[in-house]
């Protein structure tokens, strides 16, 4: 394993290759030094925690079911109600301490523009809690 010389009397060309071999010899020697000393620089203080019980709040937040029919008709939790209706119902939940979540119900024929139309008008009053409910399909082996 000869390098070049700066004498010019060798008959040998310069060698122009990288040699690589040390850089794979630093590349997997490192892995195993992290994997000795990461072990050590984990260090918890052990403490012991007193013991309480408690029961879970079984606190749920209200709920406003907002169905659109195929015809664009909005039923508030089962009442029909008004377009004009819809954004001062809006403002009076958004207005509530615990905001109620807004769980959309829309016919599988509504035009998408009611739908952005009454997630518009809750976005605007300033319900943060919007979901969309749909009904699962149970798919059966072999069934389209």
């Amino acid at each position: 394993m000869a390098f070049g010389g700066l004498s010019g009397g060798d008959d040998q060309p310069l060698m122009s290759e990288i040699n690589t071999t040390p850089m794979v010899d630093v590349m997997l020697v490192l892995p195993i030094i992290f994997m000795v000393t990461a072990p050590l620089f984990t260090h918890a203080v052990k403490i012991d925690l007193p013991q309480a019980q408690s029961q879970l709040n079984p606190e749920k937040p209200d709920t406003i079911a907002l169905t659109i029919d195929a015809h664009g008709a909005l039923f508030w939790n089962n009442e029909v109600v008004r377009d004009d209706d819809l954004a001062p119902r809006f403002a009076e939940a958004a207005a509530k301490k615990r905001q109620p979540e807004l769980h959309l119900r829309a016919d599988r024929d509504t035009r998408y523009q009611k739908v952005a139309q009454v997630m518009a008008a809750a976005q605007t009053a300033g319900l943060q809690k919007i979901g969309f409910v749909t009904d699962p399909v149970l798919h059966k082996p072999g069934a389209r």
